[in-house]
């Protein structure tokens, strides 16, 4: 597949793995999706097509990863 113009609703974000790797964020309200795509150079590899429902849940599975682990205290005694 060959690289189409980024739509109006969407961003692109670099990789740091891998030269030319990119994740393509799109929104298309028309159909009530979110589409991930990741993109090698001039191909798209893989795609997600994410209800709109489901996109909170994506940004806290994503937030969460950021957090520090939270670890269970000792019980006083």
């Amino acid at each position: 597949m060959s690289v189409s113009p980024v739509p109006a609703r969407g961003t692109v974000l670099v990789g740091r793995d891998v030269a030319g790797r990119a994740l393509r964020v799109s929104s298309h309200p028309e159909a009530g999706r979110v589409v991930l795509s990741i993109w090698q150079g001039s191909t798209c590899v893989s795609t997600v097509r994410l209800a709109e429902d489901d996109v909170p849940d994506l940004v806290r599975a994503l937030t969460a990863t950021l957090l520090p682990e939270q670890r269970p205290r000792a019980a006083a005694g």
